[in-house]
């Protein structure tokens, strides 16, 4: 005796595919958060470093689940509404397959639900580290404590800093083709080619250029900050971790733009002091012929005394200063 209708299949294949979904995706983010999370990049040198590593882990930890069931249901149809002979017709869901409201509107109020509690983190997390990447432009709604008073002190030629004075540390970054130079005005504005930081304190870079428009690229600390002509673009973080890390140009700045790199170490405080002390004391002589300490620089072809590229006898852009060297006297 055949029947009309064939069996119905009882299989309750949602609860199946959910009881999956859960486990794998459970034990995937345990893996993750413990044994991968601690070493993604860039790492947790510094404050900001440290908060985007955790940034990335969470919304890790948020897309794992999702991509799990993609693949569990993609697999998973594979497996069990596949044909299984030749010529057999293509398998159907029947009448049950045509609409599932339950199922509609949990997808459209859980999607929704994601995608606005996403939204929501990226801006708290904004807010709370206070910019991304440590940036905040010419005009910064919020610095460290202590950091308008130390740049303010360095301005005037009469910054301090000493290990363990929990002060804050300012470093200007100067851009050119193709190559960062780093000048510390709380240590008589002594220019160097390379970043060394004191660790365990709040840094606060003045990123700026000579020429074209350069970008500040830290990587390990997890700081960037374009370097504009004319600009005082602040960007900061706290150091928190010893350690070396890399500096590059993340703006397309010329011919030479690959090749403008250099590095930098996050030294002791004590290392750094000794090392800063002796640096100021080396280039004395040097410094002495840059131009006095300022937020942005006029480059001068006629040395470092800050013009304006004008020229006396041909094209008078000042009335003041000539442009090139002299021409011998006959």
């Amino acid at each position: 005796m055949t029947s009309e209708n064939p069996p119905k299949n009882d299989t309750n294949h949602l609860q199946r595919i959910t009881v999956i979904w859960i486990i794998v995706s459970i034990i995937g983010d345990l893996l993750y958060w413990f044994l991968v999370g601690p070493h993604v990049p860039p790492g947790r040198m510094t404050s900001t470093a440290k908060g985007n590593q955790f940034d990335f882990n969470v919304l890790f930890i948020i897309a794992f689940p999702v991509l799990v069931g993609i693949w569990e249901y993609m697999l998973y149809a594979v497996i069990n509404w596949r044909s299984k002979k030749e010529g057999v017709p293509e398998s159907v869901g029947g009448p049950r397959a045509a609409e599932n409201r339950k199922l509609q509107t949990s997808w459209i109020a859980i999607t929704t639900v994601v995608v606005l509690l996403l939204a929501a983190y990226g801006t708290v997390e904004v807010i709370v580290g206070k910019g991304s990447g440590g940036g905040e432009g010419p005009n910064p709604i919020w610095q460290p404590t202590g950091a308008v008073k130390a740049e303010t002190a360095a301005l005037a030629g009469n910054g301090t800093w000493s290990p363990n004075s929990n002060e804050v540390l300012p470093v200007q970054v100067i851009a050119q083709q193709w190559k960062f130079t780093y000048r510390y005005p709380t240590f008589g504005g002594f220019e160097s080619p390379y970043l060394i930081l004191p660790n365990d304190t709040n840094i606060v870079f003045n990123v700026t250029s000579l020429d074209v428009i350069h970008s500040f690229w830290a990587y390990q600390l997890e700081v960037k900050a374009d370097a504009n002509p004319m600009e005082n673009n602040v960007a900061f973080t706290k150091t928190e971790q010893l350690g070396s890390f890399e500096v590059r140009c993340s703006e397309l700045c010329g011919i030479w733009h690959g090749a403008m790199f250099n590095s930098g170490q996050v030294l002791t405080p004590a290392a750094f002091m000794a090392w800063a002390t002796k640096t100021e004391a080396a280039n004395a002589v040097n410094t002495k012929d840059l131009p006095p300490f300022a937020w942005t620089y006029v480059p001068d072809a006629n040395g470092s005394s800050g013009g304006y590229y004008p020229d006396g006898t041909v094209t008078p852009y000042s009335p003041v200063e000539v442009y090139g060297s002299k021409q011998p006297s006959s």
